[in-house]
């Protein structure tokens, strides 16, 4: 299974603007800018994306191990933090996002539900996509 997002970026880093699109229309031509990433301007950003992503991963893969446990969770609801800092020489890198979780799980002690929250955080695909090895295909128009 593969999934595709697209980005067009005009202009310079500071000046431009760009749109951001998915096939299942979560996201038609959603704006981003210099200001929407590194100030509080209006549209999203490549980071706010990522959290969404990582959040709704977490939260998918915490209410299947907990099923798979023999639980029944009610609700999980989960915020992913993600940290976009100037850390020289790399320049801007994300260095962590962090998961808060908080879930309804009728019948399960907490040491097992901390124990099945550390399993989906290391087991969710977009953690283990943090890590990931990256490849390219640039062609020049």
């Amino acid at each position: 299974m593969k999934r595709t997002a697209s980005a067009v970026w005009n202009g310079s880093l500071k000046e431009g603007n760009g749109s951001l699109s998915v096939p299942g229309g979560a996201l038609k031509d959603a704006a981003y800018s210099f200001n929407s990433r590194f100030a509080s301007g209006v549209g999203t950003n490549p980071e706010e994306l990522i959290a969404a992503a990582h959040s709704g991963c977490f939260a998918m893969a915490f209410s299947a191990m907990l099923g798979e446990a023999g639980f029944k969770p009610e609700r999980v609801e989960v915020t992913a933090e993600v940290s976009l800092e100037n850390v020289p020489p790399a320049g801007w890198t994300v260095t962590a996002s962090h998961l808060r979780a908080k879930a309804t799980v009728p019948g399960i002690a907490l040491a097992q539900f901390n124990e099945i929250a550390a399993k989906a955080k290391a087991g969710c695909p977009i953690s283990r996509l943090l890590t990931a090895t990256i490849t390219l295909d640039a062609t020049l128009a």
